[in-house]
């Protein structure tokens, strides 16, 4: 009872910053300029971001599949994909559907530790390859930061990814917890295999720059130029900050970052909240698909 209750407010707590967060972004925003910013996407580059969310899932089931020991089927696994896709649009923070796939594939394997064990190395082979994205892009990018405060927030993040890294993998902190100290056999397994973690890794900036292209196409549907070296930092900034379980799936919060970020450069308020709702909708819309593949699923079960 009393897990419940923490659990519902918890969830409010989340509730509140994302209503909290986009009211004070609409309320200093013109709404009706939004609208109009967004209908000028128009549908075909609205798809095509859809579409290359779409990809970049296919391409993410193909780097999980070489992370997974065993016999698991491409087909299995994209399911499974597309599910927690569908799932982390809803769910607090963007790591819910992580746990709907571990669910779904800890039924198959029959191992837990396995089953987390290669969803952990999966998100986190992706953050590694945003990370270098953003920080060898930062030099470039540095000077559209002016001389504000933002401009030392990917390196901060860079430097708190590493050690966060370093104490995990290299002092094994992990090993003092029971769930995660069965990981540390999967990873010494997974290190010896290095032609895998290569692969594992180019696909791993593959997807990421699918993600890139998606928002470029968005801007540029827009009529808005962006440098493309700020946005290689302003994404993994965006996408660091959307990430923690602060609010529902990102929404005003990522918002939020948009217009700060975006305003750098002179983005006014009502396209950079456009881009980033935008963005949203279309990983929305490109995950509609897992709907389909939850309830044939759960139909066939």
């Amino acid at each position: 009872m009393v897990l419940g209750t923490k659990k519902t407010l918890i969830f409010i707590l989340k509730l509140l910053v994302s209503a909290g967060s986009l009211y004070i972004i609409f309320s200093k925003t013109d709404i009706g300029e939004m609208a109009f910013m967004m209908r000028k996407i128009g549908l075909f580059y609205f798809l095509l971001a859809s579409f290359i969310y779409i990809l970049s899932l296919l391409v993410s089931t193909a780097r999980w599949k070489l992370l997974l020991p065993g016999e698991f089927t491409f087909k299995r696994l994209f399911s499974l994909y597309l599910i927690g896709s569908f799932f982390s649009s809803f769910l607090p923070g963007v790591i819910g559907g992580d746990v709907v796939k571990a669910y779904y594939l800890n039924k198959d394997a029959k191992k837990l530790s396995l089953t987390l064990a290669s969803i952990f190395m999966d998100r986190y082979l992706g953050y590694v390859s945003l990370m270098v994205i953003g920080i060898a892009a930062f030099p470039f990018a540095l000077r559209f930061f002016g001389g504000t405060v933002y401009r030392w927030v990917m390196p901060a993040i860079f430097v708190s990814f590493v050690i966060a890294s370093f104490l995990f993998f290299g002092l094994k902190i992990g090993k003092r917890f029971k769930t995660v100290s069965e990981f540390y056999d999967y990873f010494v397994l997974l290190g010896q295999k290095k032609d895998v973690m290569t692969k594992a890794v180019l696909l791993s900036f593959l997807i990421q720059f699918m993600g890139f292209m998606a928002v470029a196409i968005l801007a540029s549907a827009m009529g808005e130029n962006i440098p493309v070296m700020l946005l290689f930092v302003i994404l993994p900034i965006v996408i660091t900050i959307t990430s923690l379980p602060i609010s529902i799936s990102g929404l005003g919060v990522r918002e939020g970052s948009f217009v700060i970020l975006l305003g750098l450069i002179g983005v006014r308020p009502e396209v950079a909240t456009s881009l980033s709702l935008s963005w949203f909708f279309s990983i929305f819309t490109g995950s509609l698909p897992g709907l389909a593949a939850y309830i044939r699923h759960t139909g066939r079960k």
